[in-house]
């Protein structure tokens, strides 16, 4: 058994590109303090999401388990009650699982409800949470309307009222807006805005506080065993970072956009209808993303100096060598990329994402400072988080595998050879620009080491060679000198999507015990 460690930090943000990180290439967005992360674990470079949308793309990351399985495909489809999280696998063994920040689960209210469950107990919480202590719960994305339909009450804007921030709403009014030369308050959701300031300070900002909540965490948790899911709601949109921070870059840093008319000529018809979109059209527009890029690289900024004071924090209390450190996103962001803004589909920026993992064992002393280039998918920390905790394994239900071999230096002969994520697009007006059901409108992608494919129910496939073309730029899916390997990648698909684990009430054991219990209980069944 592998010689459990006591923590596990977590941190997450949000709409996070791979390759915003000088870590991990970028040259001219400094980010020191997740570098030395890098430096002291495993960087991993082919590590990739089960959705690029927020909501799916979290449930799989706290369930272990494919969206084409747990069923929660949007962000606002609620996770299924009877889906276990990471929360629900870690309380057996003593961890105190908690969140700080956003996880955009959805409580399955129906289910609780048919059950007789209350979200105030303690087990209707957990339900309700996803499996997390909401010891900071926060999603972000309250503008007016929003808060009043969440009830009209956030934390964090009692606290920023506490800071002399007036209004209902100093989310909206000061953290995620800027103020004009008249005084005027201009908005964070008008991109034109994203150049400017907040109105908050720096101090009271979203990534500052929720770094602040988890060192208040830590403290409180003493010495219990934790797990504490530091979730930063930024660089997602609005796209507004306070000062100084709106203004450390300019066009001299950003990074070439990636685009090429060969993409808008004759695409896909899926690909074609989000890049008709109003947010691809609009960041397809120079000046909206020289605008935007200040503001997204400025608050990757800010996230890297919050967490070089944690850390700084964590050293001076004597945990760090007993802790776990994970560093990731739940998505990438187009930026204009593609002629797209958001994410949502399935090109390298909007899918593959960063993945640090530093293991404080002495197992993984050999792998420090060092890349690992073999696919991981984000169901892959919840069986790794529980191998290094002691819990129970539950191979009946968990989808992903333990990274703990490759954190030890060993990649095992087995490894996938290939990485999987999907989409549910009913929600978008790319499906009814299309005029398919909101059952059909699904999208699933299978890569490997050299291609690409994305196949769209009722349409054709895409097909991308990733060794002659790693931009994404020529879609080979409707080329009939390349159908043998979309069918052969189709089959594979197929094959991934059979190898869902959806007997989940019963583990692998146990079934096959009941071989032989008809004649242990007189059930006599073909005896002549």
């Amino acid at each position: 058994m592998t010689k459990r460690i006591k923590n596990i930090l977590f941190i997450m943000a949000d709409q996070l590109r791979w390759d915003y990180l000088s870590c991990y290439g970028h040259p001219h967005l400094h980010t020191p303090h997740i570098d030395a992360l890098a430096k002291r674990g495993v960087t991993f470079d082919g590590a990739y999401v089960q959705s690029p949308v927020c909501g799916p793309s979290r449930a799989s990351c706290y369930t272990g388990r494919t969206v084409f399985s747990h069923g929660a495909t949007w962000n606002f489809v609620p996770l299924p009650i009877g889906e276990k999280t990471l929360g629900e696998y870690l309380a057996p063994v003593g961890v105190r699982t908690a969140v700080v920040g956003k996880t955009h689960m959805m409580a399955d209210k129906e289910g609780m409800a048919r059950l007789g469950l209350n979200a105030e107990t303690e087990i209707g919480m957990l339900i309700s949470q996803p499996g997390f202590e909401p010891f900071e719960r926060d999603d972000g994305l309250h503008p007016h309307r929003g808060l009043e339909m969440r009830g009209g009450k956030l934390r964090y804007n009692d606290w920023l009222n506490e800071q002399g921030y007036e209004g209902k709403n100093p989310w909206n009014d000061y953290v995620n807006s800027a103020e004009g030369d008249d005084g005027s308050v201009l908005s964070g959701w008008e991109l034109r805005h994203s150049s400017l300031p907040a109105r908050v300070k720096e101090q009271h900002s979203e990534t500052a506080y929720m770094t602040q909540r988890a060192k208040e965490f830590i403290a409180d948790a003493g010495d219990t065993p934790w797990l504490c899911h530091l979730s930063y709601i930024k660089p997602h949109w609005p796209y507004i970072a306070p000062a100084p921070y709106h203004a450390m870059y300019g066009p001299d840093t950003f990074l070439p956009v990636i685009r090429d008319e060969r993409e808008r000529s004759d695409p896909n018809p899926v690909y074609g209808a989000f890049m008709n979109a109003s947010v691809a059209q609009t960041f397809s527009r120079d000046e909206v993303r020289e605008t935007v890029l200040p503001a997204y690289m400025g608050l990757v900024k800010q996230i890297d100096d919050h967490i070089g004071d944690l850390f700084a924090h964590m050293e001076q209390l004597g945990i760090m060598d007993e802790t776990m450190i994970v560093f990731t996103s739940d998505h990438g962001d187009y930026l204009g990329d593609h002629w797209m803004g958001e994410k949502e589909l399935f090109h390298e920026v909007s899918v593959r994402v960063p993945l640090i993992i530093v293991d404080p064992r002495e197992q993984a002393d050999a792998t420090r400072g060092t890349r690992n280039a073999d696919f991981v998918e984000a169901i892959d920390l919840v069986p790794t988080f529980m191998e290094l905790m002691d819990a129970p394994p539950a191979p009946h239900r968990l989808e992903g595998r333990s990274l703990v071999p490759l954190l030890e230096g060993d990649t095992p002969d087995d490894w996938r050879d290939a990485v999987f994520s999907e989409i549910d697009y009913a929600i978008y007006p790319a499906r009814e620009a299309l005029d398919v059901h909101v059952s059909d409108a699904r999208g699933y992608m299978l890569r490997t080491e050299r291609w690409k494919l994305v196949y769209f129910k009722s349409f054709p496939s895409q097909l991308f060679d990733l060794e002659n073309d790693p931009n994404e730029f020529v879609d080979l899916g409707r080329d009939p000198a390349h159908a043998s390997v979309v069918e052969e990648l189709k089959d594979k698909l197929f094959r991934r999507l059979l190898d869902r684990k959806n007997r989940v009430a019963m583990d692998d054991e146990t079934i096959a015990g009941l071989r032989n219990i008809e004649d242990k209980v007189g059930v006599i069944i073909g005896r002549w």
